[in-house]
């Protein structure tokens, strides 16, 4: 992306961080388009929302139909919603025990490139792992943090005036079966994982919601409000 990257940095860093709990996807896509305006406006600080979505697919700017393998009447049938929504990448899952991400972060004037914030990303989600004993990674020509062949978080962003949106949903529990009605980021041939089938036990959101908003406020220069 070549926009200028003129905006002031804002003064001080500080990060706030807000817990919404359970909320339905249309209603985080409202909330998103409310605060980016503020945060474009300089009315309020960077800030990070953490939550966790009733269960719907998510189709971005790059989704291809036949990454969505059923009709979609038949997943709502099934229960899910289905969205088709402005971040990047193709198709993905959101649901109860995953922790999604959606930082609201004013990137001007020091970290205006595209590739280096989704970098960054994938660093919280790696360092996030690392806290609870699991070696994950990046793979080549791909995004978001792997455990092997395994995807454990996914990133999705859309940046506008250098004011980012959407973000990660990072998989800590819940249930993986629903990845299989898709073909997940529109890769075939790879699984999807999640903290407690590694760690073979159960593992607090609480938790791991401190420990990525505790990472991201690291990697981004920020201090926690």
């Amino acid at each position: 992306m070549s926009l200028p990257c003129s905006v002031p940095a804002p003064s001080p860093r500080v990060l706030d961080v807000r817990r919404l709990g359970r909320v339905p996807y249309a209603q985080g896509l409202d909330l998103q388009a409310r605060l980016v305006a503020e945060r474009q406006a300089g009315r309020i600080l960077d800030t990070l929302l953490l939550l966790e979505h009733d269960p719907v697919f998510t189709l971005g700017r790059n989704a291809r139909p036949e990454h969505v393998l059923f009709p979609e009447a038949e997943l709502r049938e099934r229960g899910f919603e289905v969205f088709e929504t402005g971040r990047g990448g193709d198709v993905t899952y959101h649901g109860p025990g995953q922790v999604v991400g959606y930082p609201i972060l004013d990137l001007a004037p020091d970290r205006c490139d595209v590739h280096r914030y989704v970098r960054d990303l994938e660093e919280v989600l790696i360092r996030t792992c690392l806290d609870y004993g699991v070696a994950a990674g990046r793979v080549a020509g791909l995004t978001g943090a792997w455990v092997g062949e395994a995807k454990i978080g996914a990133i999705g962003v859309r940046i506008a005036r250098w004011v980012t949106s959407h973000g990660f949903a990072f998989n800590v529990g819940g249930e993986l079966e629903p990845f299989g009605l898709i073909v997940p980021c529109g890769i075939r041939g790879r699984a999807v994982t999640s903290l407690e089938r590694l760690l073979g036990q159960p593992v607090a959101l609480d938790g791991v919601m401190d420990r990525l908003a505790a990472h991201l406020a690291a990697v981004f220069g920020r201090s926690l409000g």
